[in-house]
């Protein structure tokens, strides 16, 4: 799929719904969106939009297959092939995150004890990069996050909340898969590393790669986004949870 002018769809989310089942509370229903629709292109970053509880982090953890899809599709353009995030098996949703899409969660989750600096190389790592190569990567981003190098060898769990969001973030471009998800990268960084992040996502964006994410600074919404999903416009209810 290709907009007018000639860019691939990396994604492309149509007819989306979905319906959080409250267990601990009779098994009661809770519509969150409905007929979602939309698409990002390869060099281009699209923000979600919308106030808190209208659904954003839901549909990127849709996406990236945590979150069951109750109808619709989201296809991921893959180099060999179209995944449909929404009807595929657990085998097929962990190579879409090995090949295709990336995932920065607003809080970093990681093995504990590990190095910070083994945490940002082990996507690259994991994917065939040589063990020297991936390290000498990660090191360039954490020092460009401003992460001293005192701290690569010591686990992240004894960081601040600033440096481990750095941290995540850095994990999170160190690989160059087609889509990365952004949830509120810079919600707990200083002006310095807000502008580091504005500015590896504009090279992300010129090396072709495709950018969703949730920024509640608007400033930095402003500076890297090409345009805004309006995510209320398909709210099933109000007062939803993100």
């Amino acid at each position: 799929m290709t907009d007018a002018y000639g860019t691939r769809a990396i994604l492309a989310v149509s007819g989306v719904e979905k319906t959080f089942t409250m267990h601990l509370q009779g098994g009661q229903r809770l519509p969150v969106l409905t007929r979602l629709a939309f698409e990002v292109h390869a060099g281009e970053c699209v923000a979600l939009g919308g106030a808190s509880g209208a659904g954003k982090s839901s549909i990127l953890k849709m996406i990236c297959g945590n979150y069951a899809v109750t109808r619709g599709r989201i296809e991921l353009h893959a180099p060999d092939g179209v995944i449909d995030i929404a009807a595929a098996g657990p085998r097929q949703v962990l190579a879409a995150r090995r090949h295709v899409v990336g995932y920065v969660s607003q809080f970093l989750r990681c093995v504990p004890r590990v190095a910070a600096l083994q945490i940002v190389a082990e996507p690259l790592i994991d994917r065939g990069v040589r063990p020297a190569e991936a390290r000498d990567r990660a090191a360039g981003l954490l020092t460009r996050l401003a992460i001293p190098e005192r701290l690569w060898a010591l686990p992240p769990a004894t960081f601040s909340g600033g440096e481990q969001q750095r941290v995540n973030v850095a994990r999170g471009f160190v690989t160059e898969l087609p889509l990365l998800l952004l949830d509120e990268p810079t919600a707990a960084l200083d002006v310095r590393n807000r502008e580091v992040v504005t500015e590896l996502i504009r090279e992300k964006r010129a090396r072709g790669g495709a950018i969703l994410g949730i920024f509640h600074d608007a400033e930095v919404r402003a500076a890297v986004a090409d345009r805004v999903v309006p995510v209320e416009m398909f709210a099933a209810v109000t007062g939803t949870a993100s």
